[in-house]
């Protein structure tokens, strides 16, 4: 009830997702107007996260994940039968809406209710879940279009997901009430460090009365997402830019290693090894993650991952021209798999730590948001800078801003992020 619900999301949307562009095509887009349509999803989640940090606070997780998933209905719908781009960017769009609307409420979930000392493990696994779907998926429709030869069997099949998921999230023994939240969460609402608040600054929770809490989270004020937003400004302003700094990164390497392949003159096949090979190193270290993150503290992984992935694109800016390009390539490729894999749970887990815990909803809307942001962000500024300069600077220019996002890390972690043991 816990990952079944977002593993059955992520397969789905990871079926649909690499055939976005191919529909869009297929309605008459060029491949700039396809990347635009493409780009649709992001801008969706984008748009959602306060919203969707809104309807949990309001309605709870469990109606907001369900509802998520019949709005996607609509989306699929509006997928297959769009006579135009305009519509079929417009469902793109209420897709990706509605995906941040479902990420949100299993975050705020799992933020409230899994004890501190393992929360890492099980954030880590919540987004291990979430690669799984965007792993697993592009494999079933590419099966899935050899067997029917149709791209509307993928749609399909996101849309069998959606109403199980929609079936499990409604009829199943409902996780808000079946797991306790902490004792002494949720007691009252302590504020987010804002400017001049350390960690070590905030009110202490309500004593520990030993007994488990079960059902709604009772708050004392309900204070609302622009008002959270504000009172938050300290804290996503400082480790808020740090984390869309790894979020910007990480969404970079998707788009330098193909392009990077390119760049040299390797064939598709080659290219698609490399980042695969990238990208299985990526996903088999997820709950390596978690154990390093509850085990010694959240720097401890947030710090190696923005080095690897800094020096990874630092060294690979200056190989373009050298006459054994494609074995660094090869080798540097593995590198930011390592440290992005290193990285997984981390953005979930820090904006866990750092939510109010009686109310977490409105304020991991805004942290989603910023991340989310920075990781929209990455591929225009590559863009640009190989437009203007080249491919070298855009990629040494992303190794600069995970050097400036670990420094971020020093300084903020240890501020604003509670010591786990």
């Amino acid at each position: 009830m816990i990952y079944g619900p977002t593993l059955l999301f992520a397969v789905g949307e990871g079926a649909v997702i690499p055939l976005i562009p191919v529909i869009a095509d297929r309605l008459g887009a060029d491949v700039a107007v396809a990347a635009l349509v493409a780009a649709a999803l992001v801008v969706g989640q984008l748009c959602g996260n306060i919203p969707a940090g809104w309807a949990v606070a309001r309605f709870g997780e469990r109606l907001t994940m369900g509802t998520a998933g019949t709005v996607v209905l609509l989306g699929l719908v509006g997928i297959v039968t769009a006579p135009t781009l305009a519509l079929f960017a417009a469902a793109v769009f209420l897709i990706g809406f509605c995906a941040a609307c479902f990420a949100l409420a299993r975050h705020s979930f799992m933020t409230t209710r899994v004890p501190l000392h393992f929360r890492a493990r099980a954030l880590s696994l919540l987004g291990g879940t979430f690669r799984l779907g965007m792993f697993v998926g592009p494999f079933i429709s590419a099966a899935l279009l050899g067997v029917f030869g149709d791209e509307n069997a993928s749609v399909v099949f996101f849309a069998v997901c959606q109403v199980a998921m929609i079936l499990l999230v409604f009829l199943g023994p409902d996780p808000e009430r079946a797991v306790a939240v902490p004792a002494g969460r949720g007691a009252r609402a302590p504020g987010i460090p804002t400017d001049g608040d350390a960690a070590g600054d905030r009110p202490a929770e309500g004593e520990d009365s030993g007994e488990p809490v079960t059902g709604s989270i009772p708050a004392v004020e309900r204070v609302g997402v622009f008002r959270t937003m504000w009172r938050s400004r300290g804290v996503l302003a400082r480790l808020g830019l740090a984390a869309a700094s790894l979020s910007a990164v990480r969404s970079a390497r998707q788009v330098v290693l193909p392009l990077w392949g390119v760049s040299l003159g390797l064939d598709a096949s080659t290219i698609a090894v490399v980042v695969g090979v990238s990208g299985a190193i990526d996903f088999a270290l997820f709950y390596a993650s978690g154990q390093v993150m509850d085990r010694f503290g959240r720097l401890w992984a947030a710090l190696p991952a923005m080095i690897l992935m800094g020096a990874g694109f630092l060294a690979l800016s200056f190989t373009h021209e050298l006459a054994s390009a494609p074995m660094w390539y090869s080798l540097f490729a593995a590198v930011l798999g390592v440290g992005n894999g290193l990285s997984s749970g981390i953005l979930l887990t820090l904006g866990a730590d750092i939510a109010p815990p009686a109310e977490p909803a409105a304020f991991l809307g805004s942290w989603r948001t910023l991340t989310d942001a920075g990781g929209a962000l990455a591929p225009l500024l590559v863009s640009a800078l190989t437009a203007v300069a080249s491919l070298s600077v855009g990629v040494g220019a992303m190794g600069v801003i995970a050097v400036l996002g670990a420094a971020g890390f020093i300084r903020w972690v240890p501020r604003f992020v509670p010591r786990t043991r």
